[in-house]
C-alpha cells in the first residue's frame, strides 16, 4: 500500500510539474539556478501540506528532499526564502490560478450527477484593502470528492447573487 502510495504522490507531482510548464518562465537566465517548475512545484507543494511562510517553503524542501529528488532536478540545492517570495510574488497570479485549477481538476474524478454546493462565506478576520469591509467568497464544493472546485471573491458593492456566474464560468 505505501509503494503504490508513494507511486500516485510521485505520478500527482510529475502531473503539477507538467502543468505548471504552462508558464512563461520570467527567470533571469544569467543567473539561473532553478527552472520555474521547481520553485513553483516545491511552493505549492509545500503549502498543500501546511507552509504559510516564505521561510516554510524552504525548510520543507529538505525534510522531503528524498521525495522531491523522485521528479526534480535540485543540483544547485533547495531554493532560498528569497527565491519562493521573489518568484511567487513576480508570477502572474491569472496563469498560476488557471494552472492550478487544471491541476486540481484532474484530480477529482466528479460522479455522474454529483451534487456540487455553492455556498457564500466571509473570511473571518480578513479586511478589504481599504479595511472597511470583510471579504466575501463564494465557493463550489464537490461533496463526493471533498474538494474545493473553485471560488471566487464578492465584490464589494455587491453580493453573493452576482458572483455564482462568474464561478459557475470558471468552472
Amino acid at each position: 500500500m505505501l509503494i503504490i502510495s508513494k507511486v500516485y504522490r510521485m505520478k500527482e507531482a510529475t502531473k503539477l510539474k507538467t502543468v505548471f510548464g504552462q508558464i512563461p518562465d520570467f527567470i533571469r537566465q544569467h543567473n539561473k539556478l532553478y527552472d520555474l517548475e521547481s520553485i513553483l512545484l516545491i511552493g505549492t507543494i509545500s503549502v498543500l501540506c501546511g507552509a504559510e511562510t516564505w521561510n516554510q517553503m524552504q525548510e520543507y524542501a529538505p525534510v522531503k528532499e528524498e521525495f522531491l529528488l523522485t521528479f526534480l532536478d535540485l543540483s544547485n540545492g533547495i531554493p532560498s526564502h528569497d527565491t519562493f517570495n521573489r518568484v511567487f510574488s513576480n508570477l502572474d497570479s491569472d496563469i498560476f490560478e488557471s494552472c492550478f485549477i487544471e491541476w486540481v481538476s484532474s484530480l477529482s474524478q466528479l460522479e455522474p450527477r454529483e451534487v456540487i454546493a455553492i455556498d457564500g462565506k466571509t473570511i473571518k478576520g480578513a479586511k478589504s484593502s481599504g479595511g472597511k469591509s470583510p471579504v466575501h467568497m463564494v465557493s463550489a464544493w464537490a461533496s463526493k470528492n471533498n474538494l474545493v472546485l473553485g471560488q471566487v471573491k464578492v465584490s464589494e458593492k455587491s453580493n453573493e447573487i452576482t458572483a455564482i456566474p462568474e464561478l459557475l464560468k470558471l468552472l
